[in-house]
């Protein structure tokens, strides 16, 4: 289960994703899909399936399994696995060992790969260990860059580019086997053309929000809930100037968001307005960073970004650049 965005796939790229472009471990790939009890730090994974890929995009092993959240398993008319089902089913830390033998020395790849990392960083820091994975690589952002004719960002639409039947949608092992079916033409096609891997390195999370209460409705799932804008005090200093890379934050800094974020953007905005930063609600010349996981999307805050040159940082450079702002040189 993994949040959509099909009306930002089809625009052409104006400018640059920011990602960590290199050449794949010698151990090839985990193409991974996890099923969830929904879409927020604090749900939990109900079933995971990965596909062991070999550094040429061969099939060498597959595996899943179900795992019991210990809680409600949330939207059943979309993953089909009860309660009942999942009551006998194995915990995270039970079956921790066994996934990640399945990812180690292995860049994760998934549809929309930022999710199901998440989602995975945080069973394994609930069960007190790092999930053994050091890049991934989302099957979303290369078929951009390889300018595949697709109507939208579903795994659905990847499938049938490349001629690849869906057994059971929302099923993990089987949405796992279809991405990896996808995956190997990509790949192939990403060598054969001169096109770079847009791999990104991974930064566990350690945010859980396990202090959230449960989704009351299908909205907190799907993402429809609205919140409204939180009400801040001003921020007490001038803006420096935009952040440069290289450099860290400076407090005064205006800080804008869009797009989905797999920490709660609230949480992400109060972090930074606790370290000194302005919370922007637009972007303009004066603004000094945009963060977003789709730099190349076409919403208002990225177009505008894109047009006067504001710099662009993921959610995960972010949260690193977080843990050390720089004191305003007038403080």
């Amino acid at each position: 289960m993994q949040p959509i965005q099909p009306e930002t796939y089809g625009a052409q790229r104006t400018a640059p994703v920011p990602a960590q472009r290199s050449a794949a471990p010698t151990e090839g790939f985990a193409v991974v899909d996890v099923e969830t009890t929904g879409l927020g730090r604090s749900d939990r994974v109900i079933s995971a399936g990965v596909y062991q890929l070999d550094p040429d995009g061969e099939v060498t092993d597959h595996w899943y399994t179900l795992v019991n959240p210990q809680r409600d398993p949330g939207p059943v008319w979309i993953h089909g696995l009860t309660a009942e089902l999942l009551a006998t089913a194995p915990t995270f830390p039970q079956i921790a060992d066994a996934f990640a033998d399945r990812l180690r020395g292995r860049v994760l790849v998934a549809h929309n790969a930022l999710f199901d990392w998440n989602m995975i960083s945080r069973e394994f820091s609930r069960a007190g260990l790092h999930a053994p994975v050091e890049q991934r690589l989302c099957t979303m952002v290369l078929s951009r860059d390889l300018r595949l004719p697709l109507p939208n960002g579903k795994l659905s639409s990847l499938a049938a580019h490349f001629g690849v039947q869906q057994r059971h949608a929302h099923n993990a092992l089987d949405d796992a086997r279809v991405l990896a079916e996808a995956f190997r033409p990509s790949l192939h096609l990403a060598r054969s053309g001169g096109v770079a891997l847009p791999l990104q390195n991974c930064v566990a999370v350690t945010d859980l929000g396990e202090d959230e209460p449960a989704a009351p409705n299908r909205a907190s799932w799907t993402g429809a809930a609205y919140r409204q804008a939180k009400k801040r005090p001003p921020c007490p200093y001038p803006n420096p100037g935009r952040w440069e890379d290289g450099k860290p934050l400076v407090q005064g800094m205006r800080v804008a968001f869009t797009g989905d974020t797999s920490t709660d953007r609230e949480l992400l905005e109060d972090r930074a307005a606790e370290a000194g930063l302005h919370i922007a609600t637009s972007v303009s010349r004066l603004t000094s960073l945009l963060v977003t996981n789709e730099p190349d999307s076409w919403s208002g805050k990225a177009r505008r970004a894109r047009e006067v040159g504001t710099p662009v940082v993921t959610e995960d450079a972010f949260l690193q650049l977080l843990r050390e702002v720089a004191p305003h040189p007038g403080a």
